[in-house]
């Protein structure tokens, strides 16, 4: 009796790793029909970054948040760029070509052309592309301690005076507001003072409020003009 078994693959996760285990299963092409059918690099770094997009689109921030659409535009934005310097490097390979070496020469060229702070603004997105490429093509996460890291230029902060703050917090009753606008306004400079972001105030529901602000709430007239 002779015995079988089947070849074992491991499972793809990306949809690009699909099609390309797919291409492997297809009679071979004729050279011309082969030479259509490949896509140039720029072209597979395009289509990685859509993929990436979405699933940014499908995680949680640290704050178990989902990710504002503004963050995932800069995050976009830093792939994008990185995309943009293999093209003119002349790297016709997609996104997993690239090791702590390959992204030593981009930060450097990019410090050159965009100085300190937006250099590290773009380290900063772009830990999130290999994040997802070390999940999803298991690409050795490029982020070692070989690789160069630029800090943010040290600049005065700029803040409101703690005096200003009180006398807002004053103005709009101090936490005992006779009226629901002044409830509200409180308690949305109170979330601001506590370093949450302006896009993540405007998007707050009643229920993120704070219980005692609530109950003033309810007091100085209900809730209307809060979303619920």
């Amino acid at each position: 009796m002779t015995h079988q078994t089947a070849e074992v693959r491991k499972p793809r996760k990306s949809p690009l790793r699909v099609a390309g285990l797919r291409a492997l299963d297809q009679p071979l092409a004729a050279p011309s029909q082969a030479a259509a059918m490949r896509q140039s690099g720029a072209q597979l770094r395009q289509m990685m970054i859509s993929e990436y997009c979405h699933w940014l689109r499908s995680r949680t921030n640290k704050h178990k948040q989902p990710f504002q659409d503004e963050t995932i535009t800069a995050y976009k934005v830093a792939a994008r760029a990185l995309d943009a310097w293999m093209t003119r490097e002349g790297i016709e390979e997609d996104f997993t070509a690239c090791d702590t070496g390959t992204l030593n020469r981009f930060f450097a060229d990019y410090l050159a052309a965009h100085g300190q702070s937006g250099t590290n603004t773009k380290q900063r997105n772009l830990r999130h592309l290999f994040t997802w490429l070390e999940s999803e093509y298991d690409l050795p996460h490029p982020y070692t301690p070989h690789l160069n890291r630029y800090a943010p230029v040290k600049v005065r902060p700029s803040t409101l005076s703690v005096q200003f703050i009180k006398d807002l917090l004053e103005v709009t009753g101090n936490g005992k507001a006779r009226s629901f606008a002044d409830v509200r306004d409180h308690a949305l400079i109170r979330m601001l003072c506590e370093g949450v972001r302006r896009t993540e105030v405007v998007q707050m529901q009643l229920n993120d409020l704070p219980a005692d602000l609530l109950a003033h709430a309810q007091a100085a007239g209900g809730t209307g003009g809060v979303r619920t």
